[in-house]
């Protein structure tokens, strides 16, 4: 009886890692954006910590980011290393996704107040979180 459980504990587990390898996959940024996500990591990280603490901000959001900010303490990927591409760049895919549902709830303007980097770093985030900054065309 506690085997079949175990099995079926074990089997939906094992489903779910791979929809997550597999949405991951999906969401990653394509081509050079992945590059300049990995580049843009240690601003992102300043940013989640500012818009986490930002009292201002919906309590959904600061929720989402601080739990965020714990997966990314974690010294344990949900993508091991060895699988190419996506186990280096895991975080950086999972902070884009994350980014993109809470800097559009957020707002542009909250964002853009609490960055950390430079106008390009933030030129770049924006386009990684599908973002238009003002006066930018559709």
């Amino acid at each position: 009886m506690w085997w079949e459980i175990l099995g079926s504990v074990l089997i939906a587990a094992a489903v779910s890692w791979a929809a997550l390898i597999i949405a991951l996959t999906l969401v990653r940024p394509k081509g050079p954006l992945l590059t300049e996500a990995l580049r843009l990591l240690p601003d992102l990280l300043r940013l989640l910590r500012r818009l986490a603490a930002d009292r201002s901000l919906p309590r959904g959001v600061r929720i989402r980011l601080g739990i965020l900010l714990a997966y990314l303490a974690l010294p344990i990927d949900l993508v091991p290393d060895f699988i190419p591409v996506l186990g280096y760049a895991d975080d950086a895919i999972i902070v884009i996704a994350v980014l993109r549902g809470v800097v559009r709830r957020a707002g542009l303007h909250a964002v853009r107040r609490h960055w950390p980097g430079t106008d390009d770093g933030f030129t770049a985030l924006c386009r990684l979180t599908g973002l238009r900054q003002e006066g930018e065309r559709p």
